[in-house]
């Protein structure tokens, strides 16, 4: 097993180039289940999820040749409905399947994802809104069994924004009969590429990125060609990277409308951001001023983007307040930013941070995919030597952070523990 290792207080220079978002191609390679022959992804970042994804799709039947980061997906040969366990537990998204097998074929058999690291998540929503829409659902022995002869327009009104229950209602109802409205939609920017892929297959979609989305259903849809979107979560925590290490880095494919919300807090902690022709340019400053945050659905601050600004939070002067509103269990890093020397208590689901001179490097464990980000970055910032191990966690969603990292002038290398 592999172990990021660090020698911080170095500040950051230069120029990043941004991944593909793990997040929207997870769902544009399910999208291709919608309709026959070959589809083509590019900029389809080297991930554990996507690898998980890929193996899904072959075991459905799908063939596939990637070529670094091209993608050709033919589905005309799908002999299975079935998405095992086996699968399915290394990645929640997997339930993703569900509403094209659906859609296309009548009938799907997925299993439940069960419990996750920073909270259960539940898709009840997903399979209300499949019921709305004609599907016949039913549980047995851990797995989802869907069957609809045809599917059918519906307006279906979420209790709260899920963004893997709309991309799966989306998918479901572009192939199904009638209009289908769904209210209280998530707003994601990968909802909104996940939209405009489909329009681009025959898909009529109306609303994408508003609280209202509108599907008129279509008898069928075109193979898929499309480039994944930078992703904002990784461009947003090289954003941080600069300003936890006094640095100044061009992250390249960053988009303002997207990170909104963290440039504010970026601003107000004493960091300048510019935007350039390609990117967001991230101006750290030696003295931090402590920030308040609340977590929330986009376009409010990214649960995703949380734990990476607890860690900018220690070296602040002063004390913040972070409030996690989105997932119950989302402070598991606390405990291992603590033992670099942070000053964090937990109240309620609030973490209260006193910004300190004196954090140090430790050996430290990931516990989840942005608590993984959080440790490198503290890492960063800190005196001598950090080791991160269980980074199989950093590898589901930044495609060479350490490289990437290196590059800017990072004193950081990955070795087996």
């Amino acid at each position: 097993m592999d172990k990021i290792v660090i020698k911080g207080g170095v500040s950051l220079n230069g120029e990043v180039q941004i991944s593909g978002a793990k997040n929207s191609a997870l769902p544009l390679l399910f999208a291709t289940l919608l309709a026959k022959g070959q589809s083509e992804l590019s900029n389809v970042p080297a991930l554990r999820d996507i690898n998980t994804a890929v193996k899904l799709l072959r075991e459905l039947g799908a063939e596939i040749d990637a070529q670094a980061d091209c993608y050709q997906i033919n589905t005309d040969k799908i002999k299975s409905v079935e998405a095992p366990y086996e699968l399915v537990k290394t990645m929640r998204a997997s339930v993703l399947v569900l509403g094209p097998l659906l859609a296309r074929f009548g009938q799907a058999r997925v299993s439940l994802p069960g419990g996750c690291a920073i909270g259960a998540r539940p898709i009840n929503l997903h399979l209300k809104g499949l019921e709305a829409l004609g599907a016949k659902i039913t549980l047995d022995h851990g797995y989802v069994e869907a069957t609809a002869e045809k599917l059918r327009g519906a307006k279906i009104s979420f209790d709260l924004p899920t963004v893997g229950g709309t991309e799966n209602l989306l998918m479901a109802a572009a192939l199904a009969d009638g209009e289908t409205v769904l209210e209280n939609a998530a707003r994601e920017p990968e909802i909104v590429q996940l939209a405009e892929a489909l329009i681009s297959m025959g898909a009529n979609i109306e609303g994408a990125g508003t609280a209202i989305i509108q599907i008129q259903g279509v008898a069928s849809l075109n193979p898929l060609r499309c480039r994944v979107i930078p992703d904002r979560i990784e461009a947003g925590t090289f954003m941080i990277a600069a300003a936890i290490t006094a640095g100044n880095i061009l992250v390249r494919g960053a988009v303002r409308e997207d990170q909104e919300a963290l440039i504010s807090k970026l601003t107000e902690a004493g960091a300048v951001i510019q935007a350039e022709v390609d990117g967001l340019r991230v101006i750290g400053s030696k003295k931090l001023a402590p920030v308040d945050i609340r977590t929330s659905v986009f376009p409010g601050f990214p649960t995703d983007m949380q734990a990476q600004f607890m860690a900018l939070m220690t070296k602040a002067e002063g004390t913040s307040r972070i409030s996690e509103t989105v997932f119950e269990n989302r402070f598991m890093h606390v405990c291992e930013l603590q033992r670099m020397g942070a000053d964090i208590q937990i109240d309620g689901h609030s973490a209260i941070i006193r910004g300190t001179e004196h954090m140090t490097g430790a050996p430290v464990m990931a516990t989840d995919l942005r608590a993984s980000a959080s440790l490198i970055l503290a890492g960063l910032a800190s005196g001598n030597t950090t080791e991160v191990s269980r980074i199989y966690h950093l590898d589901r969603g930044y495609e060479k952070i350490e490289e990437k990292l290196a590059a800017l002038g990072a004193n950081i290398w990955r070795e087996q523990e």
